[in-house]
């Protein structure tokens, strides 16, 4: 269980904290105080939803090695639209359901949305396996994409409305890291089959086994409890109450501890349903209240109160850059990049960058509540920009041919061979300045954005949540699509320079937007962005 320090948790019993005088702003100096560590209960759940992640990681990372590796397995060569549709297809279908896994969440609960994602990734994984022709595969792709977007929202958010404050950047950062270690997985699945498996059947097995980690989840999740705010607003205060006993621990030192949690929950629940009876009061009486009617309303409350619209506008330029800065582009199609540098193992020099991505995401992970979501930013994303432009300057120098599939390393051991090169110190140029983008990205942009549910309050959290990871999803699908043909139209030198464009601008309003949320309460942080940015007013609370 939770560890706790030697002195017990003076002057906060139940009946010292009435439930409508709970103090939020002394929910986290409490936590602060008297947690040192998660307990091992808290690591379990993190755990168990991070395998969303490890199977968000291995989805980006088993299409690179698949792509160079189909062939003719499908009915003909690959084209860079089949390869642009195919790769797309997942991200347009998380795009898609996003928004309504945000409505699922708060109507049957965040843990019944991860079982219904696990069902869809491995039925997923199976149509991939059998796919014969391009359609299929974009099918199988598809079913995949509904798995990975309910659970890129979900899984984020249940761990950060489980966690203790001084610890949920750590574990929500957890399920970044699951990520990574998915797409390294899936990068030595690839090389593996690629190097050593059937040539006509080896992709099939590279997709397939995504099943597998997909059906563990399931069984796991079975026995996991539901979130207490998720529990609280459905009217279960008493298994809400049990459920954060096992999160910070059974002794009676911290049960003071528990019951100022339980009660800064309660009373924004109250005033949240309080508010919405106010609300419903001032519709006409004519107007029939349904469902509709009901998440007409939440959605009026997300879009017209000011804290909620910056917490969204914060989330959605987050998830958004996370994406517009061209990573997954690399994640997607970088055995396809490193086959027309002149690699002569394309799937193991991704391996490479994988690597870097999960040893970054590592150190993130002991950084992230020292440091502060927003100074990590502040830091790592111009390093990126840095990275990108040392890209345009290597890609600069290399000749590459006109058609980017004239060459498939799968049909010929020699082909990297007969790539034109201009300078054959180039590549290895392009390989370190990736390895630089990718490090930093890690750092910072590749886990702050899934931080994105301690911005909202509770009442429009999953909505907020999923129109987020919506934009996340949205920008992905735009940038998997067009890579390819940007790489072509406009040359690589210029794709990068534009990557690092918009990294700059993100840069500059993350600046000027984004406060620092780092050891606050979930509520503490919505009652931050209630009269404007609150920028200056957290830089001065978490110094």
């Amino acid at each position: 269980m939770a560890d706790t320090a030697e002195e017990p948790l003076m002057g906060h019993s139940p009946e010292d904290a009435p439930d409508d005088d709970v103090d939020l702003s002394d929910v986290s100096l409490l936590l602060e105080k008297n947690l040192r560590h998660p307990g091992i209960f808290v690591w379990l759940l993190t755990f168990c939803a991070g395998i969303s992640g490890l199977l968000f990681g291995y989805d980006t990372g088993v299409i690179s090695a698949t792509l160079v590796s189909i062939n003719s397995s499908l009915g003909h060569p690959l084209t860079t639209l089949d390869k642009s549709l195919i790769t797309s297809a997942t991200a347009l279908f998380a795009l898609l359901v996003s928004p309504v896994s945000g409505i699922l969440a708060d109507t049957i609960g965040r843990k019944r949305v991860m079982l219904l994602a696990d069902s869809a990734f491995v039925l997923g994984a199976v149509v991939q396996a059998v796919a014969t022709s391009v359609p299929g595969m974009i099918a199988g792709r598809s079913i995949v994409g509904l798995a990975v977007g309910a659970g890129s929202f979900v899984a984020p958010l249940y761990i950060a409305e489980l966690a203790p404050a001084p610890f949920r950047g750590r574990l929500v950062t957890l399920n970044v890291l699951f990520i990574t270690v998915g797409q390294v997985v899936a990068y030595i699945v690839g090389w593996a089959f690629v190097e050593w498996g059937n040539e006509a059947t080896g992709w099939r097995w590279i997709v397939g086994l995504g099943a597998m980690p997909a059906a563990l989840q399931c069984l796991l999740m079975l026995i996991m409890p539901e979130t207490p705010r998720w529990l609280v607003m459905v009217g279960q205060p008493d298994e809400a109450r049990r459920v954060l006993n096992k999160v910070f621990g059974a002794g009676i030192e911290i049960q003071g501890m528990v019951d100022v949690v339980l009660k800064g929950i309660k009373k924004e629940v109250k005033e949240e349903g309080e508010a919405k009876r106010g609300r419903l009061r001032a519709q006409s009486k004519k107007e029939k209240q349904s469902w509709f009617t009901d998440s007409k309303d939440i959605w009026a409350e997300l879009l017209r109160t000011g804290g909620n619209r910056r917490a969204l506008t914060i989330a959605c330029l987050l998830q958004g850059l996370q994406q517009l800065c061209g990573f997954n582009s690399l994640m997607y199609f970088s055995a396809t990049i490193f086959t027309i540098l002149g690699f002569s193992s394309p799937t193991l020099t991704s391996l490479s960058v994988a690597a870097t991505n999960f040893a970054l995401t590592c150190v993130a992970l002991v950084l992230i509540d020292r440091v502060g979501r927003r100074r990590i930013l502040l830091w790592s994303v111009p390093i990126m920009a840095v990275g990108l432009l040392f890209c345009a300057i290597g890609f600069y120098f290399i000749s590459l041919p006109s058609d980017l599939n004239s060459e498939n390393p799968s049909s010929s051991t020699s082909a990297w061979e007969r790539v034109p090169l201009s300078k054959r110190t180039a590549p290895l140029f392009v390989l370190a300045s990736v390895m630089i983008y990718v490090g930093a990205y890690a750092l910072g942009l590749g886990n702050v954005p899934w931080m994105q549910s301690e911005l909202f309050p509770l009442n429009v959290r999953s909505l907020g949540s999923g129109l987020s990871t919506s934009t996340n999803w949205g920008a992905n699908f735009i940038v998997g699509l067009t890579f390819l043909p940007m790489m072509e139209f406009f040359t690589p030198s210029w794709t990068f320079v534009i990557y690092a464009g918009i990294c700059l601008t993100g840069w500059l309003c993350i600046w000027r937007i984004y406060p620092e949320t780092k050891g606050l309460s979930l509520e503490d942080v919505s009652a931050l962005l209630a009269n404007g940015w609150g920028v200056r007013e957290s830089l001065s609370r978490t110094e």
